[in-house]
């Protein structure tokens, strides 16, 4: 697989991913079983996926225990990827920024990962009552002290962005700008696919202009552009789609053109609408990297292979043609 490099630090990874979240957190977690995981961590690895994303607050915790697993036999063919910055409570997620807590968190991260080193340490979410230049400067001294390599930071925050009336990134380049004065930014990243597109607008210009990584998370816009999801179908009580606006009846319904699309396009090319849409956000920058989730092997297997689809001009016109995904959390 093509491999793209991460920010100043010079880290090589492939240029797609594995987003390890799905098979612990937030897509119908209890339907997860380990051993179908491990295979499809190992089946990703096995084909060139080397970026592993996980966070603490996955399961919790459960997420990093299973990617520790894979790490404890195939350390040297993985770039592990974890977050900080968020607890899980009873009712509600919490962010938690304080120095003395993120050298904690990492300390358990490595245990529980089973590894000596972190490639790339991300803030989750930076705590409102922390300035989160002590929350990077914290994160900046597990790298001198040889626990992490590179730092990284999420993108949060889009709600309350567009109920503000501010742009959808306003905040997190703020605080980017902030915590480079600190230390370097090596990777931030944030939602981009083919019906979420926002970032191309700010963000990944910020980046690119300061030879940031990007890595692109949920670049299949939480499985619909992969047109396996139906109009209608159900959704357990615990997948986060459940409450998303897209994923209403009627706003599947309203936005099967946009797969549509994706699969005219993929059959121009013997290949499926999710490797084209992937094909696409790789195409949006040397920076980028797709980050997708799969639960299943196949899944992470296809995956891999659109690193190696070259959309034409003609495809890219007619992805710039779809119509604009409906729904949304205002």
């Amino acid at each position: 697989m093509e491999r793209r490099t991460i920010g100043a630090a010079a880290l090589e990874v492939g240029a797609i991913g594995l987003g390890c979240m799905p098979m612990s957190w937030a897509y119908s977690s209890s339907q997860q079983r380990g051993e179908r995981s491990l295979r499809t961590v190992h089946a990703a690895l096995d084909a060139g996926c080397s970026l592993l994303d996980t966070a603490d607050m996955y399961g919790p915790f459960t997420n990093e225990l299973l990617i520790g697993r894979v790490l404890k036999e195939r350390r040297g063919d993985a770039f592990v990827s974890t977050k900080v910055g968020l607890l899980v409570g009873d009712q509600h997620v919490v962010a938690n920024g304080r120095p003395g807590y993120v050298k904690r968190a990492c300390d358990a991260s490595l245990r529980r990962l089973q590894t000596d080193v972190i490639d790339l340490y991300q803030l989750h979410r930076a705590d409102p009552e922390v300035p989160v230049e002590e929350t990077w400067g914290a994160m900046a001294e597990l790298v001198s002290a040889g626990k992490v390599r590179a730092l990284g930071m999420c993108a949060v925050g889009a709600r309350a962005s567009r109920r503000s009336g501010a742009h959808l990134h306003d905040g997190t380049i703020r605080q980017l700008a902030r915590v480079q004065q600190v230390f370097p930014v090596s990777a931030v990243q944030a939602e981009l696919s083919v019906w979420s597109p926002d970032a191309l607008e700010r963000l990944l210009p910020w980046c690119e202009a300061r030879g940031v990584g990007f890595l692109a998370a949920m670049p299949l816009g939480n499985g619909f552009l992969a047109g396996t999801l139906t109009p209608g179908q159900g959704f357990e009580p615990d997948d986060v789609r459940a409450r998303h606006p897209r994923f209403t009846a009627e706003m599947m319904a309203a936005n099967q053109p946009v797969v549509a699309g994706l699969r005219r396009i993929a059959e121009r090319h013997g290949a499926s609408a999710a490797q084209v849409a992937l094909a696409w956000v790789l195409g949006r920058g040397r920076n980028v990297v797709a980050v997708p989730g799969a639960k299943r092997q196949e899944w992470a297997v296809q995956n891999a292979e659109a690193a190696d689809l070259e959309l034409t001009g003609r495809d890219l016109v007619e992805v710039a043609g779809l119509p604009p995904a409906r729904g949304s959390w205002d």
